[in-house]
């Protein structure tokens, strides 16, 4: 949990594996934004992962954007984090690695 005198950001990634190099952001932003973002995670029941580091950084990227290289491998530890857990729990993928 980030801190009270934090304000509180949120990002959200997608990966098409047809059709993207690489994930996408697909929404950003902090204050109430970033609380819109987590509840509408949470009402689909999208696994949340807090790195506040890596929120930092994907804040930099313009929306729709794929992440840039340097990004790739803490990026891949947040997919690699969901897998687990959709794995553990019953959870399944859809062949576009969406969690269904």
């Amino acid at each position: 949990m980030i801190e009270q005198n934090h304000i509180k950001k949120a990002a959200a990634l997608k990966y098409d594996q047809e059709k993207d190099g690489a994930p996408k952001l697909t929404a950003s932003g902090k204050g109430e934004t970033a609380k819109t973002i987590i509840k509408i995670a949470e009402q689909n029941g999208i696994p949340i992962k807090q790195d506040e580091d890596l929120v930092n950084m994907l804040s930099e990227i313009e929306l729709n954007q794929e992440i840039p290289v340097e990004l790739y491998k803490a990026v891949a530890e947040v997919f690699s984090f969901i897998y687990g857990i959709s794995n553990n729990s019953g959870m399944k993928m859809d062949e576009k690695n969406n969690i269904i």
